[in-house]
């Protein structure tokens, strides 16, 4: 694995969100957390699964690294107790990080202040010590003035970090979404994170992510505190690069 692969590995929330997920399916995602003297920077699993793979990391030595959970997931719904309530349960079962899916359908409907109250809501049930990630669906968003929009709301109620997408629509990450949303970062508040999540298959796919978040937030930012790559397929390119 070369350095640029190590970096991709180690910024990666390795990601399982299958209707058909087992526990046998996630003990075997959570295997493949570490390779050679890096781990990957969470494990993505529906909240079903959070206790599943907990004890799976934990059992491999690597309890340090955090799972991760997804709420208010794909729909992106605008019922706020729910999200909440979701979320609650999810930290109960033992989850680390939150992505839970903005109300992109409200927002494009012109309803910003359904969002700022689902983000807000579910930014005080995690609380200071649960990462939250705000899932946007920017390829859903039409343009690049929505992308901005639903970034800087994100923000302003509290996200650690902005998402793309969920991966379960027909246009995920994109480079031009991902420059309109690390531009709303660096304009407003350089330590939130970015998520690039669904599509991402290879190295070159990913380094294309890297140059973009260091052109515009500078080196220090492509580090798993700020920056994540969610993915499954990106895996073994990764491990193949030479």
């Amino acid at each position: 694995m070369n350095k640029q692969a190590a970096l991709a590995f180690r910024c990666m929330d390795l990601t399982s969100l299958g209707n058909h997920d087992t526990p046998d399916m996630i003990e075997a995602l959570c295997a493949k957390a570490s390779y050679q003297s890096h781990h990957v920077a969470a494990i993505c699993v529906f909240p079903e699964h959070v206790t599943t793979a907990k004890r799976a990391l934990q059992a491999q030595g690597l309890s340090t690294v955090p799972v991760a959970t997804v709420t208010n997931f794909p729909q992106g719904g605008t019922d706020v107790m729910r999200a909440v309530e979701e979320t609650q349960r999810a930290i109960a079962a033992g989850a680390d990080e939150i992505d839970v899916v903005l109300p992109y359908h409200a927002l494009l409907a012109g309803d910003k202040k359904i969002c700022e109250q689902l983000v807000s809501q579910v930014k005080d049930a995690c609380g200071t010590d649960i990462l939250l990630k705000v899932i946007i669906e920017s390829g859903e968003l039409q343009t690049a003035a929505q992308i901005r929009l639903a970034s800087l709301l994100s923000i302003a109620q509290g996200a650690d970090f902005i998402k793309t997408s969920t991966g379960k629509v027909p246009i995920n990450a994109t480079l031009e979404a991902a420059e309109q949303m690390l531009t709303v970062i660096a304009e407003n508040n350089p330590r939130c994170g970015f998520k690039a999540a669904g599509g991402i298959r290879t190295l070159t796919d990913a380094c294309d992510y890297f140059d973009l978040a260091e052109r515009i937030l500078g080196a220090d930012y492509v580090t798993p505190s700020y920056f994540r790559l969610g993915a499954s397929s990106l895996l073994k390119d990764l491990i193949e690069s030479r």
